[in-house]
């Protein structure tokens, strides 16, 4: 094969794994554009929220990718009102910074990779204490961090902002880790504008829907079987959870239909260049993340599952899942272990 081929393929492998994290880095492993790699490693936000000394996996790496509610940009401005308007998800101050994507993507010594959506609305343990939804870690933890400083005396809106964005990392990844029982090795941190700038970059991407489908909530417009989305309509697809059977589990399916709608796109230069466009604009790496040296230990093969739910709650006001986490920390080793078997004849089947 080529090196041209092996980069492709190896794109098509990260970003099924977790969005753009090391797209770039495959550049290493084909031999072309070392400095691509270069200004992807130096140019994208670094996270110090994984301690150096964290307990780290045995049996592989573990990478944690986080994909956040909120409408504001890395160093919490709001975004343009053009963007906001073309996003179809309301106005900058919605959202918050509930992690509502989360994918725990376990890189074993050899054999397949498998990626874990954790359904956000688990009723879990938080790390800042009691109980509550998984994806409310983060946003809890900022809102606190920045309340505390705030009476310390920081004023520095950015300061702030940056200092809460890293304590509610740190909350995120401890949640989850303890929640599955696995450290987390690596986290990789994708904002709403992300998804939109990803489906941008590639002039839209292709899906197939079981059935016609709308949700004034979320901008969700389709009918039923293949189509082209552009980037308004390809958010609003990964975003509807309304009038779907199964509600969020069913938007999780869609998360990753969209991860394999992207990265079938990745067959040309100027589609891998949008990713790295993207990368600098939208996503944040944990500091010890080398990209060269992933790269070079990537498998060849990633498959996607869901961890089990028991069913669902009222608590509080709210709707909740909920989990018995024996059962699903045995489903991640399981997962671990034996990954589930790839989509049919090597495609992305049609989802709700």
């Amino acid at each position: 094969m080529s090196s041209i081929g092996r980069f492709r393929r190896a794109c098509y492998v990260i970003l099924r794994t977790a969005w753009v994290l090391v797209c770039a880095a495959v550049l290493v492993v084909a031999g072309i554009a070392w400095s691509a790699v270069s200004t992807i490693s130096t140019g994208v936000e670094r996270s110090h929220a994984i301690a150096a000394d964290a307990p780290r996996s045995a049996s592989g790496r573990n990478i944690l990718v986080m994909g956040l509610t909120t409408r504001l940009d890395l160093h919490g401005e709001p975004l343009p009102a053009d963007v906001l308007r073309r996003l179809q998800a309301g106005e900058s101050d919605r959202g918050g910074y509930n992690a509502n994507t989360l994918i725990l993507v376990h890189i074993p010594a050899s054999g397949p990779a498998v990626a874990m959506s954790v359904p956000r609305d688990n009723l879990v343990p938080l790390s800042s204490g009691g109980e509550g939804k998984v994806k409310e870690a983060y946003g809890r933890a900022k809102v606190a961090e920045e309340d505390r400083l705030r009476a310390a005396g920081m004023a520095d809106k950015r300061q702030l902002e940056r200092a809460g964005r890293e304590a509610g990392r740190r909350a995120q990844v401890q949640t989850v880790s303890a929640f599955l029982d696995q450290p987390v090795d690596h986290l990789v941190e994708l904002s709403l504008i992300g998804f939109y700038h990803i489906a941008e970059g590639l002039g839209g991407v292709d899906v197939c829907l079981k059935n016609a489908t709308e949700d004034p909530l979320s901008g969700a417009d389709f009918p039923a079987g293949p189509q082209h989305l552009d980037a308004g309509q390809a958010l609003s697809f990964v975003r509807q959870r309304h009038g779907l059977p199964g509600g969020d589990l069913a938007r999780t399916r869609r998360q990753q239909a969209f991860l394999s709608a992207v990265a079938r796109r990745l067959t040309d230069p100027a589609a891998v260049a949008a990713m790295i466009d993207m990368a600098q604009r939208d996503v944040v790496l944990d500091a010890g993340l080398d990209l060269a040296e992933l790269a070079r230990n990537l498998p060849s093969e990633v498959r996607f599952d869901t961890l089990p739910v028991e069913g669902g709650a009222h608590i509080g006001g709210q709707d909740v899942n909920r989990v018995d986490p024996a059962k699903v920390r045995a489903k991640v080793t399981e997962l671990a272990t034996a990954p589930p078997p790839p989509p049919p004849n090597g495609g992305v089947p049609c989802v709700d």
